[in-house]
């Protein structure tokens, strides 16, 4: 049983539910007023054609790909099963992908990551992801960054009335017709001889503080 379910799964993450589920996002995006906060930060690094690392919590992934109007994204996606449907959906965006996760295939990932930003390519990245703790940032976010001298941007959404689905993260699900707003962070940028830990913790600060401001001005 355990084996036709996981087939059944794999054959909807790769068949018509991704693109179903890439419509419902552009239709329930379409019916919002959406508000974008310090759209300079990201737009002076693509000005310059520098490669940035945005990181934004796994609950609000699911309007992400809207705030982004750069040249090209690589997100990094779990190769876990799970990750299989977000990663066709964001094939739909034209998201390219880069597999792996902390517990699979994450060495392979850090590689790829570091390469892609040492070319100035700009990445995607849910720090507490793909199975948390939630908003909790892990290191790997601070080795790429360490590693390609790259800076890490924080970008957060919320909206003024959204469903908290039951999940691990407490997904954000935003409502039709409500008022939704993006913020982006300042630049945090790895400085020489810090500990790893030091620059991970100042990226959760700073991923918090941005997500908080979202959601004050969010309420009003």
């Amino acid at each position: 049983m355990k084996d036709l379910l996981r087939a059944l799964k794999n054959r909807l993450a790769g068949g018509f539910l991704p693109a179903l589920i890439y419509l419902a996002i552009r239709i329930l995006y379409i019916t919002m007023r959406i508000r974008i906060i310090s759209a300079e930060v990201p737009l002076a690094f693509h000005v310059r054609g520098e490669g940035i690392i945005i990181v934004f919590w796994h609950n609000r992934l699911l309007m992400s790909p809207f705030a982004y109007k750069g040249a090209g994204i690589h997100a990094l996606v779990s190769s876990h099963g799970d990750g299989e449907i977000i990663a066709n959906v964001f094939k739909w965006f034209n998201i390219k992908l880069v597999r792996g996760s902390s517990s699979k295939r994450g060495s392979k990932a850090l590689i790829e990551l570091v390469r892609l930003a040492r070319k100035n390519c700009d990445l995607g990245i849910t720090p507490d992801g793909p199975r948390g703790p939630a908003e909790i940032v892990k290191l790997g976010v601070a080795q790429v960054a360490r590693m390609s001298g790259r800076p890490v941007i924080p970008l957060a959404f919320s909206c003024s009335k959204a469903k908290r689905i039951r999940s691990w993260d407490r997904f954000l699900l935003p409502y039709p017709f409500s008022n939704g707003v993006f913020i982006w962070g300042e630049p945090l940028y790895y400085e020489a001889e810090e500990e790893l830990e030091m620059f991970r913790l100042r990226i959760e600060h700073a991923l918090r503080d941005t997500t908080l401001r979202a959601d004050e001005l969010a309420r009003q």
